[in-house]
């Protein structure tokens, strides 16, 4: 901790130190991004190394140079870490932050929040989640952009260049008080190698959804998705008799996507099998109570699965190994798997996102390094054998989905069999295709979050029962079509202080549409107006309705041919930035890869004005029923039920409804 909170602040508004700091090492324990590709010429190498110096005094490029240099050789970027500040990285209460403006304050507590070693996967390069989800690329990008924040007005607006703060530009109170692009490239540059060699000289990042816009909360967002998620899974293959207790969920990753799913499966009441082949990260999950019990045997698991299934337990059990031996393993035991996924990071399959089966992590990490190309060959060779016994699965009768980390993509890229005879579709639905998208996303409900700014759990429980209450009160009139909905999340608010869900920051997650997000909202800022709470900070996960053009997950169910356009998310951001939102953020990349997706997402701080309550009611309407309005638009019969009703809730809502067409009439036409 820092000796006193005026020597915290002190550092903050200093930004970029007047002396020269002192080298200093890595704590042990902390989980180390493996290093990047070596991608760039010596011509490349050096401009990287012009580029990182221009942050500094010419006095100190001759030492800086050299250790520059020798960051990018051994690790694939330049860090900075020299510049990494002494004092803890977390969600401090807002009144300790040094700031002109309480909009300013929030961010800078979001930004901390984000470096958490608690919540961070590897927080000594700054990247949060996905294995490269980087709030900032450098330590320097970090200092300025919270001096920035510390001085700034609420006439300002700094502007985020993938990291880099380019400056704090006049503007008015209404404007957003940060606007973050994070690899905003030309479409000819926005393959997997554009991103490693443009990384690498310091122009442009990965910032995951919510990574480089500051709103991630740790595992919790992830996990109230996952339930969601493996729920309704259960709901599609079993009848209304059958319990979800003693049936088996199958899958893999507790490092870059955050652990979320033994916890999810917990929560919905199955046995929970996740293979991590990074003992670190498992053991980090285990330590945190997302996971029951840990183990490298298979022997052991084999054993214990088949105990649990007998006892119809509930059980969460993470395997230190290769996801694909355990599914071999279970088929040759005759362990029936009920539903099955992956959440590693298959956005980034050839720098750690997912190791191939046979090698050990050091092994892996080494021909990583060594010979990537070598490397590339195992992962895809370890994705065809993880398709072909997932299919001795599915032959079977389980159930298995893709749940949005690329896998199916990077799969058929590496030639296994998981095309339908089209050659267009996959054997196996998205999970946004079969789940979230006609169930929620259709419908506006998605991830609407909040973070209590006060750092007091007292709050966050005030808040829980404050959106109970509105939920509950909606649901006595909301007509069928969203009961369900309405009923899961009711259900989740109740049990979310039970199941012990907060890492960081005072923060909670449900999923509402834009009734639900309103009246909470408008509830919340009642509260901090009597002063019942402090200050909140709305936003949600970019995996949303609205904020996400994404053809392998968030919009895979659109069929009208433009799930490959981006124009819902850029319209999305700009419409929230000038109806109020605190911060906005648009980003190349994220969940899926860099190139595959554009990611729109925003932040709002919420401090019991009059003000605040005219925008959260703009803003959140819009958030939400333009990605409605897209989706009525592509024919998907829910988004037409829900954008119906809110058009007559809203007499100024106005939107263009397709003509449904008689498909006797499109037969013979070609």
């Amino acid at each position: 901790m820092e000796k006193s909170l005026t020597a915290f602040q002190t550092a903050i508004l200093r930004g970029i130190p007047n002396k020269l700091p002192p080298k200093h090492g890595f704590y042990e324990e902390v989980n180390r991004a493996p290093k990047r590709k070596d991608i760039l010429s010596e011509e490349e190498k050096i401009l990287a190394v012009r580029n990182a110096l221009r942050y500094f005094p010419k006095a100190w490029h001759p030492e800086l140079a050299i250790e520059f240099a020798k960051e990018l050789q051994d690790y694939g970027r330049i860090y900075m870490y020299r510049f990494k500040p002494k004092y803890d990285l977390y969600a401090r209460p807002l009144s300790e932050y040094p700031a002109k403006s309480k909009q300013a304050a929030a961010i800078m507590l979001m930004i901390q929040n984000n470096l958490d070693p608690a919540i961070a996967q590897h927080p000594e390069e700054l990247i949060t989640y996905g294995g490269n989800g980087a709030v900032f690329q450098n330590w320097a990008q970090y200092l300025l952009t919270l001096s920035y924040l510390a001085q700034m007005t609420e006439e300002q607006t700094l502007h985020l260049y993938s990291g880099h703060p380019m400056g704090l530009f006049p503007s008015s109170q209404k404007a957003p008080r940060v606007v973050a692009t994070n690899g905003m490239m030309i479409p000819n540059y926005s393959k997997p190698d554009h991103w490693e060699k443009f990384n690498a000289l310091g122009v442009t990042q990965y910032g995951q959804m919510t990574a480089g816009s500051f709103m991630y909360i740790g595992p919790q967002g992830i996990v109230h998705g996952t339930t969601i998620t493996i729920l309704n899974a259960f709901r599609k293959i079993l009848n209304e008799t059958e319990q979800i207790k003693g049936k088996v969920f199958l899958t893999s990753g507790l490092g870059g996507m955050s652990g979320a799913q033994p916890k999810a499966g917990n929560i919905c009441g199955c046995i929970t099998v996740c293979a991590e082949v990074n003992s670190k990260a498992a053991k980090k999950r285990h330590r945190q109570g997302w996971v029951d019990e840990l183990t490298k045997d298979m022997d052991f698991l084999i054993q214990r699965v088949k105990k649990a299934i007998e006892t119809h337990e509930v059980l969460s059990i993470a395997y230190i190994g290769n996801v694909v031996d355990v599914w071999e393993q279970f088929y040759t035991e005759g362990i029936y798997v009920h539903i099955g996924s992956d959440q590693t990071s298959l956005h980034i399959p050839w720098t750690g996102g997912y190791y191939p089966v046979g090698l050990t992590l050091e092994e892996s990490n080494t021909l990583l390094k060594e010979e990537p190309e070598a490397f590339k060959v195992k992962v895809q060779e370890s994705l065809r054998r993880h398709v072909a016994i997932i299919q001795k699965h599915t032959d079977k009768g389980t159930y298995f989905f893709d749940y949005g980390n690329a896998f199916l993509l990077e799969s058929s890229r590496a030639g296994a069999t998981v095309m339908k005879e089209n050659k267009i579709d996959f054997k196996y639905p998205s999970y946004v295709q079969d789940i979230l998208g006609p169930m929620c996303f259709d419908l506006g409900f998605g991830p609407f979050r909040w973070v209590c700014t006060s750092g007091n759990p007292s709050d966050l429980e005030k808040t829980d029962t404050i959106a109970l209450n509105v939920l509950k009160e909606i649901s006595l009139s909301a007509p069928p079509e969203i009961k369900l909905q309405l009923n899961d999340n009711i259900k989740w608010i109740e049990e979310a202080n039970k199941n012990k869900m907060v890492v960081g920051s005072q923060a909670r997650i449900l999923y509402a549409d834009a009734e639900g997000r309103i009246k909470i909202a408008q509830a919340f800022n009642k509260a901090i107006a009597n002063s019942e709470i402090g200050a909140v900070v709305l936003g949600r996960d970019h995996h949303d309705v609205s904020g996400t053009d994404s053809p392998y997950r968030e919009t895979s169910n659109i069929y009208d041919g433009s799930k490959f356009t981006a124009d819902m998310s850029i319209h999305n951001v700009i419409g929230d930035s000038f109806r109020g939102a605190t911060w906005v953020s648009i980003h190349n990349g994220g969940g899926v890869g860099w190139g595959e997706v554009i990611n729109g997402g925003f932040g709002m701080l919420l401090d019991g004005s009059p003000v605040a309550e005219e925008q959260l009611k703009s803003m959140l309407f819009f958030d939400v029923n333009n990605g409605v309005a897209r989706r009525s638009w592509a024919r998907n019969k829910e988004a037409l039920f829900a954008i119906k009703r809110e058009m007559d809730r809203t007499p100024n809502l106005k939107v263009t409804l397709p003509n449904l067409v008689d498909d006797s009439l499109l037969k013979n036409l070609f």
